[in-house]
């Protein structure tokens, strides 16, 4: 999947406050690893993983290999929307 770099900086900045600690431990990895998918380079306490970025506008292409962190992230961005409606 291919997202723009500011987009994935978007979804991870509006996420709440906690969220990199509940996706890590949901998927057993370490918080920079989750970091470090979100373009953080946290490498020295945690993995690149599947993150591929070709220089362009709005901060490049992001070429994701795995999509189950930012799916996770926009579930619970969906959930806090849609607790603020009801």
């Amino acid at each position: 999947m291919n997202i723009t770099f500011n987009e994935l900086r978007r979804i991870k900045h509006n996420l709440p406050a906690g969220s990199i600690k509940v996706i890590a431990d949901r998927l057993h990895l370490s918080e920079d690893t989750v970091r470090n998918y979100f373009g953080g380079t946290h490498y020295p306490t945690g993995e690149c993983i599947g993150f591929h970025l070709e220089q362009g506008p709005d901060g490049g292409i992001v070429s994701l290999d795995d999509t189950t962190i930012l799916d996770m992230a926009r579930s619970i961005l969906n959930h806090e929307s849609s607790e603020v409606v009801n």
